[in-house]
Parts: C-alpha cells; sequence; structure tokens
C-alpha cells in the first residue's frame, strides 16, 4: 500500500494531463476539481507544449499523416515520424484537452478546412484509406465534436468475417489484425460516448471485441502462442501499435461505459500487467518507437513511466474492484 500511494504521489508530480486523471480515477475528487486541473491541459506541460507547435493553418508539420518535409528514406534510416496532425491530434485526446474549449474547436475547424491526407489528398474529417488511421480520426472526431457518421459507416462496412478489421483488407487480406482492430474498436467506442451509436456501430464494436478476447489479447487463435512478443511489452504512447495495456485500457473504459463485468479472458493479460510492477510501485516503459516527434514523455525504455504507471495501476483497480464486490455478493 506505501508503494502505491508513493506511486500516485509521483504521478500527481508529473504533469496536468496526469493529475487530472489520478484526481478523477484514485482520489475521487469531486468532477468541479479534477475538471479544472483538466482545464490546464492546453495551458502548461505536455498539453501546452504541444499546441505551441501548431502551424497557423491548424496543422502540425504541415501535414495529415506526413510532415510536409518527409522524404521516403527518413522510415529506413529514422524511423516514421510522429509529428504531424492525426498523431498530434490523438495525442491532446489522450492528454484530455478539453473538447469544449476554444482552442479545441479552433484547431478541429481548421484542420477540417485545411489539411488533406497524404494517400488520397481527402480532407482530414472524411478520412484516410486504411483502417487503422480511420479508426484514430474517428476516435479524435467524435471526441473533439465532429460529425464522423459517415467515417463510422465505412469502418462497418469494412468489418472482416472473423469480426475484426485489418489495413492490408485492400491488398486481400481476409484476416483481421490485432493493431488495426484496436483502433478501430478505440474510435467506435468514442463515437458511442458522443453519440450513444447505433445498433450497427455497437455490434460491430463487440464482434472486434470478441476477435481480441478469443486471443486473450495476445495469442493466435490456432496455437495459442503469443501472436507477437512486443504484444507483452509495455509502450507509450503507442500511435498505431498494440499492446496488451492498450488493450486493457481499452476494455477498462468500454466497461466503465456500459457497465459490463471485466470478462475472465483477459486475466493473462492482467497478471502479465501486475507481474511488470516495480518494487517501488511503478511501472517502466519497455521500449519506445523510433522516428521524429516534438518531444518525449517519460525517460526513456527502462525508466520510471507516468503514463505506463497511470494505464497500468488503473486497471488493476478496476479488475480487483470488480472481484472485490463479485466475493462480497
Amino acid at each position: 500500500m506505501q508503494s502505491r500511494d508513493e506511486a500516485i504521489n509521483w504521478l500527481l508530480e508529473s504533469d496536468a494531463s496526469i493529475r487530472w486523471q489520478v484526481m478523477r480515477d484514485f482520489l475521487n475528487a469531486p468532477e468541479s476539481e479534477w475538471s479544472t486541473e483538466r482545464k490546464k491541459v492546453e495551458f502548461e506541460g505536455w498539453g501546452a507544449k504541444l499546441l505551441s507547435h501548431q502551424d497557423d493553418d491548424g496543422q502540425w508539420a504541415g501535414g495529415a499523416f506526413f510532415p510536409h518535409d518527409f522524404q521516403a528514406r527518413e522510415m529506413k534510416e529514422i524511423g516514421q515520424p510522429w509529428t504531424a496532425t492525426c498523431f498530434s491530434l490523438s495525442q491532446l485526446r489522450e492528454f484530455g484537452l478539453d473538447p469544449s474549449s476554444e482552442r479545441a474547436k479552433r484547431t478541429v475547424k481548421l484542420v477540417g478546412g485545411n489539411s488533406r491526407w497524404n494517400e488520397g489528398n481527402q480532407l482530414y474529417w472524411d478520412g484516410e484509406t486504411e483502417e487503422c488511421i480511420n479508426g484514430r480520426t474517428v476516435a479524435d472526431g467524435a471526441y473533439f465534436g465532429v460529425e464522423i457518421s459517415p467515417l463510422v459507416k465505412r469502418l462497418l462496412s469494412e468489418r472482416l468475417e472473423d469480426g475484426g478489421w485489418n489495413c492490408e483488407r485492400a491488398n486481400g487480406s481476409l484476416r483481421s489484425s490485432f493493431a488495426t482492430t484496436i483502433n478501430v474498436l478505440e474510435g467506435l467506442l468514442e463515437y458511442e460516448k458522443a453519440t450513444g451509436g447505433t445498433a450497427e456501430s455497437i455490434a460491430a464494436r463487440k464482434s472486434g471485441e470478441e476477435y481480441l478476447l478469443k486471443r486473450s489479447l495476445f495469442r493466435k487463435l490456432s496455437t495459442s502462442e503469443p501472436a507477437d512478443e512486443a504484444f507483452l511489452k509495455l509502450l507509450y504512447p503507442n500511435r498505431w501499435r498494440y499492446d496488451i495495456l492498450r488493450a486493457l485500457e481499452y476494455f477498462r473504459s468500454m466497461a466503465l461505459f456500459t457497465g459490463a463485468d471485466p470478462d475472465p479472458r483477459i486475466g493473462e493479460a492482467v497478471d502479465h500487467v501486475r507481474s511488470k510492477c516495480r518494487e517501488d510501485g511503478k511501472w517502466a516503459s519497455d521500449w519506445s518507437l523510433p522516428g521524429r516527434v516534438w518531444f518525449q514523455v517519460d525517460d526513456g525504455p527502462g525508466k520510471p513511466s507516468p503514463w505506463v504507471t497511470l494505464r497500468a495501476m488503473r486497471i488493476l483497480k478496476w479488475w480487483d474492484d470488480a472481484h472485490l464486490l463479485e466475493k462480497s455478493h
């Protein structure tokens, strides 16, 4: 308990984007208090820093998916850049930038009018060509108050027979992928939170969840072996990448929204996250994505990560609280 309390105090000392969530999820602070803290995301710390890099036309780095000066060799030499508009908007959503703020409203309008996708030249809120990108676009659009229903309908039409999604569908893939599926699920859940969803979007969300649950969030259905060892390594920010921490964060958020109980099939993933807690009650990031960023939000792989710690702690709290309640009945 002492290490948990110390970890919470450490999180409170980090950044406004972390602090308001700790106040809400661990300290039972009234909404008037944590929402006041949340508003600081726009004006201080990581949120303000990211907003300071915004272009006059509302974009970041002059592009929707790639920076304006991106050249193909950068992918091989440095890695994928993460400074363009779509990744910046997603990070602001994760930071908790108040969508009702004038800055957020202005950003949404400017991006909608000025940003076009590198692949296809579509207007930003009309979506790109790949499902994983469009899943995040739906999540960001729904969170920031954009009418995003046409893009949701498109994603529903692209669902595969096994219940999930895959960016390689257009190239002939008939099997879903963990990464594309979690990106789309996050979008559908944000859409449901914002609008109530539709019968079709809710059914699609549930089928995507079942795709992951059948695989215990990280295993191959055919052999039960880990589908990718990287799924067991904890990371933030994920960008488009999948891992069990991201999946568990999704299932927690979904359950709190819908009232669903934790599915026992995620138990193995929960145990793995629990096993990675350090003696000081914190969690380290296991790796980081290569490529250009505006700034780092932790001290790097092997070091305690505020974001990984926040997510891990609240996942375990949700799981443990649900099982304590179950035992008491």
